[in-house]
């Protein structure tokens, strides 16, 4: 009997014991094509220079409390991200995940403004149908109504204005540049009925993960958010949580678009599951404002900074720089395209086949035709992942796509490292596993 408490309390869980390249091996020996632990493993399950990376740190030293003392292979990794990252972000605070990350961006954000002398700007907007962390910070800033109800008497007041969501929402009368610039306005009109004055941050991903299931913006839309931003003074705070550290065939998935934020929050894939840790990379300016005032960021955690998770960071990132596995990623990511099109693309019960590099996207609906999805009580995205397991496979179904309660996708996130074959598995074991759980 375990006394581990579970995300799901009546699902009974295969046991991982082992890990080899893409797959996870479980104590009865079965393989699972690992395509969907959240986007995480994006160098596999056995990098050997991450694992010695790992095992050298802890035999140096596994601890340093940062109030005290900073680390070799902390200062080292922070280097290396501000080599390669956009604009003029400067600074790196390391977490250990992502709702950490993106709280800390959100702390940060308000600091700033007290430092400048601006303390009436308190607000944040983020989107609908936005996933920023399960913290309440994070949560609140969030848009998915099913992860936030229960917990609304506890949230802080945010404003949530359209994603961009070309498939489900873009008008017919409308061109897709077009669409993007009309949801990307409603980020003008919010911060105008708020008062500009009021406003101090935009959060939002550059592709949506876990909510609406590798979602990326129309070309156009980040731009005009920069310029609405910068109109009004107002930070723009990037969560690449889930599609940064080359999933979608970039470090930073917002080099796609050309835009660069002010704060910009990094997890998973950083880490590559063989820590956990995660990461706020900020400005220079918004760095010396702290140092030149008060000179202290009012926010940490006990394993900020971790020796043993920045010394694997470390080794990550530099697997992926050295090996130039983002752009791997965005050739593979090609080629699992087309793999699913070629299999699901006339499927009658598949809407849209979407996302960037490695990480894919799948919208199941009832009616293609008409975009209608299924409707919940027939709990389309769990029967997936039951089937997925049995055939030996491991994605990311997920429900309440449209809004939070209707709809249902899958999302795809591959190790880098995936081959061909291995393509070819995925998406044969994929359409077995969607064909049993459909209704009907």
């Amino acid at each position: 009997m375990s006394h581990v408490f579970p995300r799901h309390t009546k699902s009974a869980l295969p046991t991982a014991t082992g890990g080899d390249g893409c797959y996870l091996i479980d104590a009865e020996g079965k393989r699972y094509l690992d395509c969907g632990d959240a986007a995480v493993s994006c160098l596999g399950h056995s990098n050997p220079a991450v694992i010695r990376a790992v095992q050298e740190q802890v035999e140096q030293i596994a601890f340093a409390h940062t109030g005290f003392m900073t680390s070799e292979p902390a200062e080292a990794l922070a280097d290396l991200l501000i080599e390669h990252a956009p604009g003029d972000l400067d600074r790196v605070y390391f977490v250990s995940g992502g709702s950490e990350a993106t709280e800390a961006a959100m702390k940060l954000a308000r600091q700033y403004y007290l430092e400048i002398g601006q303390p009436e700007r308190r607000r944040v907007i983020a989107r609908k149908q936005s996933y920023h962390g399960n913290t309440l910070g994070a949560l609140s800033a969030g848009g998915n109504e099913w992860r936030r109800t229960q917990f609304a008497p506890l949230l802080i007041e945010m404003s949530h204005i359209a994603a961009c969501y070309e498939y489900a929402e873009r008008a017919e009368s409308e061109s897709s540049h077009d669409y993007g610039q009309r949801v990307a306005n409603e980020l003008e009109t919010e911060i105008l009925r708020l008062g500009p004055e009021t406003v101090m941050a935009f959060m939002a991903e550059p592709v949506v993960g876990a909510t609406l299931g590798a979602v990326p913006a129309v070309e156009g839309y980040f731009k005009r958010i920069r310029e609405i931003c910068d109109q009004y003074g107002v930070l723009l705070i990037l969560d690449e949580v889930m599609c940064g550290m080359g999933r979608t065939g970039h470090l930073f998935a917002c080099d796609h678009d050309g835009v660069t934020p002010d704060i910009l929050c990094i997890a998973k894939g950083l880490g590559a599951g063989y820590q956990p840790i995660g990461a706020m990379l900020c400005t220079g300016a918004i760095y010396d404002a702290i140092r030149d005032g008060s000179g202290f960021f009012q926010h940490g955690h006990t394993y900020i900074g971790h020796p043993v998770a920045t010394a694997a960071a470390l080794a990550v990132v530099r697997e992926l720089t050295g090996r130039d596995l983002p752009a791997r990623a965005g050739v593979m990511g090609d080629t699992l395209h087309d793999a699913l099109q070629a299999a699901l693309g006339q499927h009658p019960h598949v809407g849209e086949l979407r996302g960037r590099g490695l990480f894919r996207g799948i919208e199941l609906v009832a009616d293609r035709e008409g975009k209608t999805p299924f409707d919940p009580a027939h709990g389309v995205a769990g029967k997936v992942k039951k089937a997925a397991l049995v055939e030996g496979l491991i994605c990311y179904p997920m429900s309440g796509t449209r809004d939070g309660k209707h709809g249902d996708h899958i999302l795809l996130a591959p190790p880098f490292i995936i081959e061909e074959a291995q393509i070819g598995e995925l998406v044969d074991k994929l359409t077995r596993a969607i064909d049993v759980s459909l209704p009907g």
